[in-house]
C-alpha cells in the first residue's frame, strides 16, 4: 500500500493558534488542544473584560467628579451636581469632568461656579 501524503490544511490551522498562543506559559503554548481550550478562555476573557473595562471606568469618574464636587459642601454631591449642569445646558461628558476634576481644578471650579450662579 502506498502511503498518503497529508495535506496542509490541518498544519496550517494547528500553526495559527501556535502563533496566537505563542506567549502562554508551559504546555497552554507547546500542546495543540491545551492551546484550542485556552484560546477559547483567552477570547471569553478578553470579550468580557472589554464591557467590565468600561464599566470600572465610568465608576472611576463618578467617584471623582464626587469627590471634586463635595469641595462646595457635603450636602452637595454627584447626582446634584449632575442635576445642575443638566439643568443648565452645558456639555460635558463624565470623562472629561472627571480629567478637570483632578489634572486642572481651576476650570473645573469655575464651572462649579457657574452651575451655582445659575440655581
Amino acid at each position: 500500500m502506498t502511503r498518503v501524503r497529508r495535506g496542509y490544511i490541518a498544519r496550517r490551522r494547528r500553526v495559527k493558534i501556535r502563533v496566537f498562543a505563542s506567549t502562554f506559559r508551559g504546555a497552554h503554548s507547546r500542546l495543540t488542544r491545551t492551546i484550542t481550550q485556552q484560546k477559547i478562555r483567552a477570547l471569553v476573557s478578553t470579550h468580557r473584560d472589554r464591557g467590565r473595562k468600561k464599566r470600572d471606568f465610568r465608576r472611576l469618574w463618578i467617584t471623582r467628579i464626587n469627590a471634586a464636587a463635595r469641595v462646595r459642601g457635603a450636602s452637595y454631591s454627584y447626582s446634584g451636581f449632575l442635576h445642575d449642569l443638566y439643568k443648565k445646558p452645558l456639555l460635558f461628558n463624565r470623562k472629561i469632568l472627571a480629567q478637570l476634576a483632578i489634572i486642572q481644578r481651576l476650570p473645573f471650579a469655575r464651572i462649579m461656579l457657574e452651575l451655582h450662579t445659575y440655581t
